[in-house]
């Protein structure tokens, strides 16, 4: 195990006029030591699509993740999808990109598009050793990891896009390559690449695409903690505890709540400086203590966090406000979102007295359940999280 690990995000788009997505991507995590993704993609579009890949990347992924051959996982595909009556085609095309003790990653490919390697942010040109299984020509690489790697996997919909329209005959390889090594330069997360890749194949294809399109990004980083308190505990005596196993742990210190940021400024012997400046008006303004990267307000501004971070995994749509917003939402979701990949909570569990108004939609069980959802977000968005209780 070294101290490097990866940011998965995808986008996906749908064929103009379905309702639901030809392709799929399924992330099996088998904790440290092995992750599995499968990009697949369905053979057509629309329903019968989207069954087939869905069935494609969960077999693979279960298949993989448990420890079976590529062999067993593609013969077990043509096995058990049907065959098209009018193709003769019996299963989807995938990409597997198996990560190993985040120190090398097997690269599975069969009739996707190449997977892309920005290595020192320009594209990489890795080996690839051809296979012939059940008469399926499938090329398998082994890589081995660097910091700032950027594996940019994807479905034909990508090279498809502006065909007859910007290009006439699709977006080349090279100029999707040229398009991907210009923005990993910005330093944008996976999810974010993934965006920035698709919003390009729909603009391409002019806002309604005539295939599914998916790009699904790995990207390879340093491990970088973070911190983040919110509430006092119930026990007015743990406040030393909880306050000094919060400020001995390494990485950026946030903290949420006025009675919380008042009990740190105490601990720490430093004042509390508040602001009335509100950037936003649905945002309650930050404040600042001496030794504290954050200081917010508790219950208000972590809904706002929560919200965003479901729209994150999601269509992404909120992304500019979140990553220019000066706001205490936008700046948690920053430091949660893009700078952390380990993520200790430290959460009270006192009662605030002034969330017991009736007249007020806060409760204690509103306050956990926003504990629960953000911790569940950010494991989908690939993160290490440990929750602490006081």
């Amino acid at each position: 195990m070294n101290d490097l690990c990866a940011d998965i995000g995808y986008r996906s788009i749908n064929h103009d006029g379905e309702q639901l997505c030809g392709d799929h991507v399924d992330v099996v995590d088998r904790g440290e030591n092995s992750t599995v993704i499968v990009l697949a993609d369905g053979l057509g579009s629309g329903v019968k699509a989207s069954i087939l890949s869905t069935l494609t990347s969960k077999i693979i992924s279960t298949m993989m993740s448990e420890g079976l051959t590529l062999s067993d996982c593609v013969e077990t595909i043509a096995q058990t999808l049907p065959i098209c009556s009018v193709r003769g085609v019996a299963y989807s095309t995938f990409t597997i990109m198996h990560l190993v003790d985040n120190r090398e990653m097997e690269l599975i490919q069969y009739d996707n598009p190449m997977t892309v390697l920005i290595r020192d942010g320009k594209n990489y040109d890795y080996p690839k050793t051809e296979m012939n299984i059940c008469g399926k020509k499938i090329y398998q690489s082994v890589i081995k990891l660097c910091e700032d790697d950027v594996f940019i996997s994807m479905s034909d919909g990508c090279p498809h896009a502006g065909i007859g329209l910007a290009y006439n005959f699709g977006w080349k390889r090279e100029d999707i390559i040229a398009f991907m090594e210009a923005n990993c330069a910005g330093g944008y997360t996976a999810k974010t690449l993934s965006t920035i890749l698709i919003d390009e194949v729909n603009r391409l294809y002019g806002g309604k695409p005539g295939d599914d399109a998916t790009a699904c990004v790995v990207k390879i980083r340093r491990r970088v903690p973070m911190n983040l308190l919110f509430g006092p505990p119930r026990n007015p005596d743990d406040c030393d505890r909880m306050m000094s196993l919060f400020f001995s742990k390494e990485g950026k210190h946030i903290i949420c709540g006025g009675t919380t940021s008042s009990i740190a400024a105490k601990s720490l012997g430093k004042p509390l400086r508040a602001s009335l400046n509100f950037v936003r008006s649905d945002v309650p303004p930050i404040a600042e203590i001496e030794g504290v990267d954050l200081v917010t307000e508790g219950v208000i501004t972590v809904n706002k966090v929560v919200e965003y971070a479901h729209d994150a995994l999601g269509e992404n749509k909120f992304y500019e406000k979140w990553s220019f917003g000066r706001d205490g939402a936008s700046l948690i979701c920053r430091m949660l979102f893009e700078e952390a990949t380990d993520i200790n909570f430290y959460v009270g569990r006192a009662i605030n007295p002034a969330h017991q108004n009736p007249e007020l939609p806060i409760n204690f069980n509103i306050k956990m359940n926003l504990v629960e959802e953000l911790s569940a977000c950010l494991r989908q968005m690939g993160k290490k999280i440990k929750v602490s209780y006081f």
